[in-house]
């Protein structure tokens, strides 16, 4: 049956005509009626079919197969049909020309094709990748294990399977798979790896922003230029996650600008300024020189030594101003991943420096968007080989 005899269907509905009214006015039988109105899902589909709007029709595949074997360009068929260059664009590559020998012309545009293609796509409900494609879903599983977020998975799979889409799935997908009944394809225990270990999704919050000045502090205007552009490595991002209020436990983070590499400070009896000062300057002494250039830190009381690690580490050290948590951009992200291994309300005073450095280690080997997928520690290390460093340096830190 054309699809145009479908549409005038759909347009009857839309005046307040009957199935079987409908039906009979474009001459179908009442039982195709049905079958239409149960498919396409009711009313509320019936626009979205309408040929006027955004879905081609058969005669308007026609007149572009007509159109371009006449020598009609993209924008020369679109003027014609009144569409967009970019329906006509993609709608001549929705069916890739194929070539029956290595010098032979590829195959033209066929409206037949393309208009089968289109019916096969709009049919529903359609079966989820991560139900049918079980080498997908085992490595999806695999990564989510690991901890990965499902945009580092969604990413990475890109990165890794370039040249094979059935390998790729949007991070929106495996949130669906594990939060939406019905969609399936992963066990919804898995969300306990999530960063949030949600068992349902909830919007994003804000966090928390701190108070407090500390004396001869140097403010962040008048830090160097370099630091902005983060094509130097050794500009450091540092804060300070707290823990339970009755523990009044805490832990120091500290982040690289550049490749987002992270160091945890054990802070075990409390986050003084002398407890941060003693951790700040043993864990940045252990860096080699290059990766020790400044530290941006916000303006709290925990810093007030800030001139004794500035000698010790040989640091300059810059304070943003104050509720401004952006300008530590980088430091407040990564603050945000390490709630998954210290969630807030609980005593951060039981986790010893051997486990911090362990959650240091993943996150460090954890894909990054913003790095093409690549780990911190990966970029750290190409960054130190471009400074005439030891690639091992990264790992060693």
């Amino acid at each position: 049956m054309p699809r145009e005899v479908e549409y005038r269907f759909w347009g009857q509905i839309r005046l307040g005509l009957t199935i079987e009214a409908s039906a009979a006015v474009v001459g179908v039988s009442a039982t195709l009626g049905r079958m239409w109105f149960r498919q396409r899902g009711g009313v509320m589909v019936a626009k979205a079919a309408d040929p006027g709007s955004r879905y081609l029709t058969c005669a308007e595949r026609e007149e572009i197969a007509l159109q371009r074997m006449g020598g009609a360009g993209v924008r020369e068929i679109a003027r014609h049909l009144g569409r967009d260059p970019g329906t006509i664009s993609r709608e001549l590559h929705r069916v890739k020309p194929q070539r029956e020998a290595k010098d032979a012309r590829p195959v033209p545009y066929r409206a037949s094709m393309a208009q089968t293609d289109a019916d096969n796509k709009a049919r529903r409900p359609k079966q989820r990748k991560l139900v049918v494609r079980a080498d997908l879903r085992e490595r999806v599983q695999q990564w989510l294990e690991k901890n990965y977020s499902p945009e580092q998975i969604a990413g990475r799979l890109r990165r890794q399977y370039p040249d094979n889409p059935e390998m790729w799935v949007s991070h929106e997908t495996i949130y669906q798979a594990l939060y939406v009944q019905g969609c399936g394809g992963l066990n919804r225990e898995l969300t306990q790896h999530l960063r949030t270990g949600r068992k349902m999704r909830k919007p994003h919050r804000r966090a928390d922003q701190r108070r407090g000045r500390i004396p001869n502090m140097v403010n962040i205007s008048q830090r160097p230029a370099e630091v902005e552009d983060r094509a130097v490595p050794g500009h450091w991002e540092g804060d300070l996650i707290l823990g339970s209020t009755a523990s009044a436990s805490a832990i120091g983070t500290v982040v690289e600008r550049t490749s987002g590499f992270v160091l945890l400070l054990h802070l075990p009896n409390d986050h003084s300024a002398q407890e941060v000062a003693g951790a700040l300057a043993t864990k940045m002494s252990e860096l080699p020189t290059q990766l020790r250039r400044t530290l941006t830190w916000d303006q709290g009381h925990e810093m007030a030594n800030h001139a004794r690690i500035a000698k010790a580490t040989n640091l300059d050290i810059y304070f943003c101003d104050p509720h401004s948590p952006w300008q530590r951009g980088t430091n407040e992200n990564t603050n945000a991943l390490l709630r998954q291994y210290f969630p807030k309300g609980t005593d951060l005073s039981q986790w010893g420096p051997g486990y911090l450095d362990y959650v240091a280690a993943e996150l460090n080997n954890r894909p990054r968007k913003r790095h093409h997928w690549q780990t911190p520690a990966e970029v750290l290390d190409q960054l130190l080989s471009k400074h005439d460093q030891p690639p091992s340096v990264a790992t060693t830190a």
